[in-house]
């Protein structure tokens, strides 16, 4: 017998950089029902747990290419959620996304292929509006690297008749999350004053999985999305609401000029920018809903605080 019609085959979801955001789109995916679902790694002990969560895990690591032939023709749509080595030997390039790629390309590509990058590839905008047109003005190497992968992998998927969408994500919360705000909050680290302080961005983790899903299936080709609630907060604020709602005492203000000596490197990065951005684009084409609509509705599910309906 020949192959099936396409119609009639199973689709199979490859998903790239599997810790709690793919874990948490591959539940969306139904773990088997709508789609084999396979998730690459780079770590043999991760594979129990992969195949308890109804994944086949397929060993290989985006820092060696070689290992990664077998990926080629092995999915209809793959979800890429890994992120850029911290210091490649590229520079500003992301060596995993072109590997990746060019493992796809050998044979049976893929029809759709969704990349999970960072608002950070706006850089400062003053506390601006953003949406999904304004250029890119990336102002650290980290978010350099981000603006390297969308930008080869959208050539990529022209080049080779790929649907590659691009979902720009802030911050990530959720009550089962490492690094949320009750351990910074736990942690005592300070946040500006009002007067320096900057607007920052969130989604919750299982919106943002949704996001995921339904970008796989519906997204047209070479299109950005902002993957954000409809929060409309600066960091400071945020981190009182938070202590507010989860009963904890509200962080210790400072002023700029004391953030480089009492913050990480990392948290002064996010202190530097500030934005607001807009989500209309991916509610209006892709239809997404999210459960949280602010980060207040999501915290409030954290405390176990009862929903207002």
């Amino acid at each position: 017998m020949g192959a099936l019609p396409a119609r009639f085959r199973r689709e199979r979801v490859l998903v790239v950089g599997c810790g709690d955001v793919g874990l948490r789109s591959v539940q969306g995916l139904g773990a088997g029902r709508r789609a084999r679902v396979l998730a690459l790694t780079s770590s043999p002990e991760r594979v129990p747990g992969l195949r308890q969560a109804g994944v086949t895990p397929l060993l290989g690591n985006l820092d060696d290419p070689r290992s990664l032939q077998r990926l080629a023709g092995l999915a209809t749509r793959v979800l890429h959620l890994a992120p850029p080595p911290n210091e490649p030997a590229g520079g500003v390039q992301d060596p995993r996304s072109r590997a990746l790629a060019q493992a796809l390309a050998r044979r049976g590509r893929p029809v759709r292929l969704v990349y999970g990058s960072t608002t950070g590839v706006y850089g400062d905008c003053q506390g601006a509006w953003v949406d999904e047109t304004r250029p890119v003005a990336p102002d650290t190497p980290r978010a350099r690297r981000r603006v390297d992968a969308e930008g080869y992998l959208r050539w990529w998927g022209r080049a080779y008749g790929v649907a590659v969408a691009v979902l720009r994500i802030p911050g990530i919360y959720a009550h089962d999350r490492a690094g949320g705000a009750r351990e910074r909050l736990l942690r005592g680290t300070p946040v500006l004053r009002p007067e320096d302080d900057v607007y920052t961005n969130h989604v919750q983790a299982d919106d943002l999985a949704q996001a995921c899903v339904r970008a796989l299936w519906r997204a047209p080709a070479q299109r950005v999305y902002h993957a954000c609630d409809d929060t409309d907060l600066k960091m400071g604020d945020y981190f009182d609401l938070a202590a507010d709602v989860l009963g904890l005492p509200r962080p210790q203000r400072i002023a700029r000029a004391e953030a480089p000596h009492r913050v990480s490197l990392m948290v002064l990065s996010f202190m530097n920018e500030s934005r607001r951005l807009r989500n209309d684009r991916l509610k209006r084409e892709l239809g997404w809903t999210p459960r949280y609509p602010t980060v207040r509705e999501g915290l409030q599910a954290q405390a176990g605080v009862p929903r207002v309906v």
